[in-house]
């Protein structure tokens, strides 16, 4: 395994080398690191699912360097859909629209649809349009724990599977949280999974926003009961009083009024900045799942903005083991 800094050049040109042949490479997008593959070699992709240990019934999200080649993936672009991308792209918003043919069926579950997103980050960015290219690329991690906003996290999580990490720098990950996925109906939008952009901000710019509503089939990435766990179990609480063993880690959501009685204590923004916290959201949760303890308490958070989908994370985590 490779780690090599990729705002280098070299760096750039001997991953887009890697996936040509059929190799995945980890890279750091605005939100979480990925593990992409060619969106175009079944075979390439199939190692993503191999590596994490992904169930193939959940599909991958595709990644492009051009607004424009949304037409090279999808068959169809709603008018709400070209509202979302004016605005947002590139950004952390993951669009779901009917797929082209050329489009494999593992990247996409056997489903007639496809997830898109053009990052903003500039790595991601370098590597996707020097590899000329769509990459389909997860969260570089193993499937069902939680995403890695670092490229050490990426390196201990996944170890030499992955041959090459780009490194995106400490603060590569600037919105922490992976990207909002949405899809498109009769003129309106709906949310399947909440993300870096908050509910509020997309019915800013379109109509109807509506929360999607749970399908007998896996249609995004993040939607299973359980997802985003630590190893060790991971209970909610309103605030640091409710905490009964010791020998434990706690994900504060600001500054505790009294010392909490955790072993391991990390606070995710003192000042209360909703968009700091989600920042330091998977980092500081990979820090607090240590071996030494028996149990992260997680501080319950305001269900609004950006405070809505760092709440479904914990929630989908906690649903994990019984507490």
């Amino acid at each position: 395994m490779e780690v090599l800094d990729g705002f280098e050049r070299s760096s750039i040109e001997k991953a887009v080398e890697s996936l040509r042949k059929g190799d995945v490479v980890a890279f750091p997008t605005e939100t979480v690191y990925g593990l992409g593959a060619d969106v175009e070699n079944p075979y390439a992709v199939a190692k993503i699912f191999e590596i994490k240990k992904r169930p193939k019934f959940d599909p991958l999200i595709v990644h492009i360097s051009d607004k424009e080649w949304v037409f090279r993936i999808a068959d169809l672009v709603p008018p709400e859909a070209t509202k979302l991308i004016d605005r947002f792209w590139p950004g952390p918003l993951t669009l779901i629209l009917k797929k082209k043919d050329n489009i494999p069926g593992i990247v996409t579950a056997g489903l007639g649809t496809v997830g898109i997103r053009m990052p903003s980050h500039p790595v991601a960015h370098d590597l996707i349009k020097s590899f000329n290219g769509p990459i389909a690329a997860p969260s570089a991690n193993p499937f069902g724990y939680m995403s890695p906003t670092k490229a050490h996290h990426v390196a201990k999580l996944l170890g030499e599977n992955v041959p090459l990490i780009l490194d995106g720098g400490e603060s590569a990950c600037s919105f922490g949280l992976e990207s909002t996925i949405v899809s498109f109906r009769d003129g309106r939008v709906y949310v399947h999974r909440h993300g870096a952009i908050s509910f509020e901000e997309l019915s800013r710019v379109a109509r109807q926003v509506c929360e999607k509503e749970a399908a007998g089939v896996c249609e995004s990435p993040g939607q299973l009961p359980y997802h985003y766990a630590p190893g060790r179990p991971l209970k909610i609480v309103d605030s640091a009083d409710e905490i009964e063993i010791a020998k434990s880690s706690f994900l504060a959501f600001t500054t505790a009024d009294k010392n909490p009685p955790s072993k391991y204590v990390k606070v995710l923004s003192p000042r209360g900045d909703m968009r700091e916290a989600a920042a330091n959201f998977f980092a500081s949760l990979i820090e607090l799942d240590r071996e030494d303890v028996d149990i992260i308490y997680a501080e319950r958070m305001p269900e609004k903005g950006l405070g809505k989908a760092i709440m479904e994370r914990l929630k989908k985590a906690s649903k994990k083991y019984s507490i």
